[in-house]
């Protein structure tokens, strides 16, 4: 049987640093779709874009994704590291975030936009 005090002396382990990490990924991943749409459709953003012309806004596009990640994680992570946070919330933002990205990347549902 478990005694009231067994229960209590179970350390609880903080969940931040790594359900930050989960909510960026979805972060970066939404914000790749948006770039690459905004890339596509609008002339400024296209220009704006191109790092390396031979790839065109592609390279701008995933450069920016990547730097908008990181910085998602970075922040994310300080602001979480001793804590726990409801990682069952958490994780549903983080996979509607990754479907929404997946289902914009199929041109029917892209050219809505």
């Amino acid at each position: 049987m478990n005694s009231p005090d067994r229960a209590a002396s179970i350390p609880v382990i903080p969940n931040g640093s790594g359900v930050a990490a989960l909510l960026a990924a979805g972060i970066g991943s939404f914000a790749l779709v948006v770039l690459a749409l905004a890339a596509d459709k609008l002339a400024p953003i296209k220009r704006i874009l191109n790092f390396y012309p031979p790839t065109g806004p592609l390279s701008g596009v995933t450069t920016t994704a990547i730097l908008v990640w990181i910085l998602a994680w970075s922040i994310l992570k300080w602001r979480w590291r001793d804590r726990t946070v409801p990682a069952g919330n958490i994780s549903a933002a983080a996979l509607v975030l990754l479907i929404l990205s997946l289902i914009l990347t199929f041109p029917p549902a892209a050219d809505l936009f």
